[in-house]
């Protein structure tokens, strides 16, 4: 009999709690009656990243998908007028993308959805270990200190 697998365990269990996140995230979304898609929602976001309204390949370098994909999220939010689309004020040529005030009104909304979906996933940790948690997330997620990130 072979011992278990504790690496495959914790990636299971990793792969669970992803899913559950996603899962509670989506339910907290649709209560708010915000009707924006995960990746509306996620691109919504990302544009609060930029200094200035970004190129359509900027964000969809960004978020790791093809320039296609963009365009079709940058509709859907347009039509629901959370972005506009607007010249590049140096090459007219180039189509930047901002975010309207309808839009910055659904940020803060979304931001309020993923924080309640944040407090009912970590409802059953003590602060001590919601510490620890964060700490064991930060190095999963930056590696350990002085590391060069891979990806």
């Amino acid at each position: 009999m072979t011992a278990p697998d504790a690496d495959g365990l914790l990636a299971e269990q990793l792969l669970r709690l992803t899913r559950r996140v996603h899962r509670i995230q989506k339910h907290h979304l649709l209560q708010s009656g915000l009707d924006i898609t995960p990746a509306q929602s996620r691109l919504l976001r990302t544009l609060t990243h930029y200094d200035a309204p970004p190129r359509m390949a900027d964000l969809a370098e960004r978020l790791e998908v093809v320039p296609r994909a963009v365009t079709t999220l940058v509709d859907g939010l347009e039509a629901s007028g959370r972005v506009r689309r607007v010249p590049d004020p140096t090459n007219r040529r180039v189509i930047r993308i901002e975010v309207t005030d309808e839009g910055r009104k659904v940020l803060e909304e979304l931001h309020r959805a993923r924080r309640s979906a944040a407090e009912e996933i970590l409802s059953p940790l003590s602060d001590g270990q919601r510490e620890i948690l964060g700490g064991l997330l930060d190095t999963l997620v930056d590696g350990p200190p002085g590391a060069e990130r891979a990806c």
